[in-house]
């Protein structure tokens, strides 16, 4: 068990942990900065059908799986589909703030890659929402996918005429599977427990609710991946050096005088 937790506690000793005030401060601004920017693509409601049946075309092209098929699922039972309609409401934020305060508090090397991680895709995909305004599925009629959160509930939308608080013709790419996707692997490679592999889960689950409640295409997941997988090649998680990863630096400031008492007794 220590030889599992020793190495992430020495690399929480030797990082220094960021300002809590400008984390808070920059992570709010990324978030006004998003909401904005999805607000300068509404508006362009005949392009982002045009490009939803582009999408779904191409998907049937290419015969990935449709998305009626995980919505039938869904739809067996009132009460499932009701379940996955509030984890796609209620889950997204919350996993990943929690997910950035536990490698703050934790893990802040960690949590300095995750940021710049999560902040970068992002970026990426507000310019992907202002350049290709996309429909989901549930708004296309050629889909043959409902509504589910209008019918069944929760919604966190409205209209799209009179929603001015969210754009919803930002589906590609989904930043719900992006950052699920994101918040696993970081825990993945943040702990050390054998059972850490269990947060692929999230990820997982995430994509069947996008789908099955018509939200996403299967494309927009696929996008989204891509993007995360493009940032975690360019940003690479910094690695603490041999010596700090040995031993804390408590451990280090002590050893000093104990080797030169050593060597003074051999030479007597």
């Amino acid at each position: 068990m220590n030889a599992r937790t020793e190495p992430a506690e020495a690399e929480t000793r030797a990082i220094t942990r960021p300002p809590l005030v400008r984390e808070l401060l920059l992570v709010a601004g990324l978030f006004l900065v998003y909401k904005f920017g999805r607000q300068l693509a509404t508006g362009h409601t005949g392009e982002a059908f045009r490009n939803a049946h582009r999408v779904w075309d191409l998907e049937r092209a290419v015969h990935l799986p449709g998305e009626g098929d995980v919505q039938n699922l869904l739809l067996h039972g009132d009460a499932l589909v009701h379940i996955a309609n509030t984890y796609y409401a209620t889950i997204h934020f919350p996993a990943t703030a929690a997910f950035l305060v536990w490698l703050y508090l934790r893990r802040p090397a960690h949590y300095v890659w995750a940021r710049r991680v999560l902040a970068a895709v992002t970026g990426a995909a507000l310019v992907v929402h202002l350049v290709f305004p996309l429909a989901p599925p549930r708004m296309l009629a050629a889909t043959g996918l409902v509504d589910t959160a209008r019918l069944y509930g929760p919604s966190v939308y409205g209209p799209p005429q009179t929603d001015h608080l969210s754009n919803q013709f930002a589906a590609m790419p989904s930043l719900h599977f992006g950052w699920a996707l994101m918040v696993a692997i970081g825990l993945i490679v943040a702990t050390r427990s054998r059972l850490r592999w269990l947060w692929l889960l999230h990820p997982l689950l995430t994509l069947t609710v996008i789908v099955g409640t018509a939200n996403h295409y299967w494309l927009d997941a696929l996008v989204a991946a891509a993007m995360l997988g493009i940032a975690l090649a360019v940003i690479r998680l910094p690695r603490p050096t041999p010596t700090t990863a040995e031993q804390p630096p408590e451990s280090q400031e002590t050893a000093a005088p104990v080797e030169k008492n050593v060597l003074v007794g051999a030479g007597r």
